[in-house]
């Protein structure tokens, strides 16, 4: 495809944080544009399995009671992907998003291949005397009506804003414009083990603990880092702890 795309999702995620090796979704917003219209709005909330930081928390005024409710990603995952179908994706840094929904599809042994657009880039090459290329101030600089740090608000200012590019700059330019494929490596990651379940079982009872993260929802990796985070806080169980 050497045009402008058409039909297209675009995506927006919140996460606990800015790592998919570490964080985890914690809300999809989508709109799918068909014929350059948008035609259809996604969203929903994500249980991440564990508690959200006051950080997380202040910046997209998200917090654990929203979520409680909410679907885990092994449920809100395949209901967007038959959303999503097969259509390119757009974002503003899309690659971050796309890397959160590759892991969470790896993880559930679903295939997740996707070409994109990403509005950050094109702001960077087509806007280089604006001061920020966030898209708070791009939406604020083109009277962008956004609801940030949302999911859905993100998403639906940045299909106006790939649309105001497009008007501004694609004559000429059509390559820019045209998704490209979106490349992130990760390999899967298993759920922890059985014996690392009950190991952390011991040591948050011996050691008094409640942690943050919901045990049955950790990866082995998860299991992994938290039983070495305790050891090394807190020590073995003690031999009168033992049971």
């Amino acid at each position: 495809m050497n045009g402008p795309v058409k039909d297209y999702v675009c995506l927006d995620l919140e996460t606990s944080g800015l790592y998919p090796r570490l964080d985890k979704i914690i809300e999809i917003g989508a709109v799918k544009v068909l014929g350059g219209v948008a035609a259809e709005r996604f969203q929903t909330f994500v249980n991440p399995g564990r508690k959200l930081s006051g950080h997380t928390s202040e910046i997209t005024g998200i917090t654990d009671r929203d979520l409680e409710s909410a679907p885990y990603i092994e449920e809100a995952l395949p209901e967007f992907l038959a959303f999503a179908g097969e259509l390119p994706l757009l974002g503003h840094s899309v690659l971050f998003d796309y890397s959160f929904m590759k892991k969470a599809a790896v993880n559930q042994g679903l295939t997740f291949e996707r070409t994109g657009v990403d509005t950050l880039k094109l702001a960077r090459k087509f806007l280089p005397e604006l001061e920020s290329k966030n898209l708070g101030f791009l939406c604020r600089h083109f009277g962008i009506s956004h609801t940030a740090h949302r999911a859905l608000g993100d998403a639906l200012a940045t299909q106006r804003l790939y649309e105001v590019l497009c008007g501004l700059f694609l004559e000429g330019n059509e390559k820019d414009f045209a998704p490209q494929p979106l490349i992130y490596r990760v390999k899967k990651e298993g759920p922890a083990s059985s014996a690392q379940k009950e190991r952390l079982y011991k040591l948050t009872a011996a050691h008094k603990l409640e942690l943050d993260a919901d045990i049955e929802k950790m990866t082995k990796n998860e299991a992994s880092r938290t039983i070495d985070k305790i050891l090394a806080q807190y020590g073995k169980i003690p031999e009168k702890e033992k049971f």
